[in-house]
């Protein structure tokens, strides 16, 4: 039995199993993917401390690399099922059932997608899911925000700042977002706003060049060059399997606080699978060692 299973190898989950390591406990990680999570794809990282420049695959395969040296076993396995019903508590993967004084769960959220030709064959090339991220590698270029709610509106205001063009692009006439947020971004002299709009096509040779948008009242479409489409139109937390046992919000997040604990004694979530307001790798960061600072202290209390 170990004393922490972590779920999820991202940012939040290779820092818990450092802290958790560092803390005397043993703790095991299952990925069913790679080291790293979404930020893996990124081409550079320039916003957190100390990293300026490194790539997303350096990065996630220095911090995964840290987290084996102190200690922490990884094992690329898919979670099947839960039991946290008793004291110790019960994890089922492809790689069989696992047991453990505590658990982490930090098993991210994914980046919805527009699902059009290209996408998946620009991510980190022009195709981003962060503004925030990735936004300074456009400055002064021609850009586009995809989405129409408050996260879009929130790209398209920081992108307003640093980029000569934007366009922002809804598939219908009304926005979710609140009215502030998008009478703010309309006041942009640099920003057009395309509703009952869709990209159809995301082009380029080795990045980004332009898109082909449809308007969906008239069936007209139109190629517009640019050098980036940012898509904002929400994440998609991957919470099913714990639905029945641990509480989460009404878009399906863990409904945690800071303190990354759960309704459950025990059991913790970190990273963009809680609820949160900033989703970045620093939060992802801090929301793994808050996480296994609670676990530890949760295991000293009652093992």
């Amino acid at each position: 039995m170990d004393d922490i299973i972590i779920i999820g190898a991202g940012t939040a989950g290779l820092t818990a199993a450092i802290y958790g390591q560092r803390a005397g406990l043993s703790c095991r990680i299952f990925e069913k993917f790679a080291p790293g999570g979404q930020i893996v794809n990124s081409p550079s990282i320039e916003n957190y401390p100390g990293m300026y420049g490194v790539s997303g695959y350096d990065y996630s395969m220095a911090l995964f690399e840290q987290a084996q040296k102190c200690g922490a076993v990884a094992e690329f396995a898919e979670v099947t099922g839960i039991d946290f019903s008793g004291k110790n508590k019960k994890v089922m993967t492809t790689a069989g059932e696992f047991e453990a004084k505590a658990v982490i769960i930090a098993n991210g959220a994914a980046r919805r997608k527009i699902g059009c030709k290209g996408e998946e064959e620009f991510e980190g090339r022009g195709v981003s899911y962060c503004a925030t991220c990735d936004g300074a590698f456009f400055r002064g270029k021609t850009v586009a925000v995809v989405g129409g709610g408050e996260s879009a509106f929130e790209e398209a205001e920081y992108l307003a700042e640093i980029c000569d063009k934007v366009y922002l692009i809804h598939r219908r006439d009304i926005f979710s977002a609140a009215k502030t947020a998008v009478d703010s971004v309309l006041k942009k002299k640099n920003v057009t706003v395309l509703t009952n709009s869709v990209i159809e096509e995301i082009k380029g040779t080795n990045a980004v060049s332009s898109v082909v948008i449809k308007n969906r009242a008239n069936g007209s479409t139109v190629e517009m060059p640019l050098s980036a489409v940012f898509v904002a139109i929400g994440l998609s937390p991957d919470n099913g399997l714990y639905k029945d046992v641990l509480k989460l919000d009404e878009y399906g997040y863990f409904d945690a606080e800071e303190d990354c604990k759960t309704n459950i004694e025990g059991v913790f979530v970190a990273g963009d699978t809680r609820k949160k307001h900033l989703r970045q790798l620093v939060t992802a960061a801090s929301d793994g060692a808050a996480a296994a600072t609670a676990a530890a202290n949760y295991i000293r209390k009652n093992f």
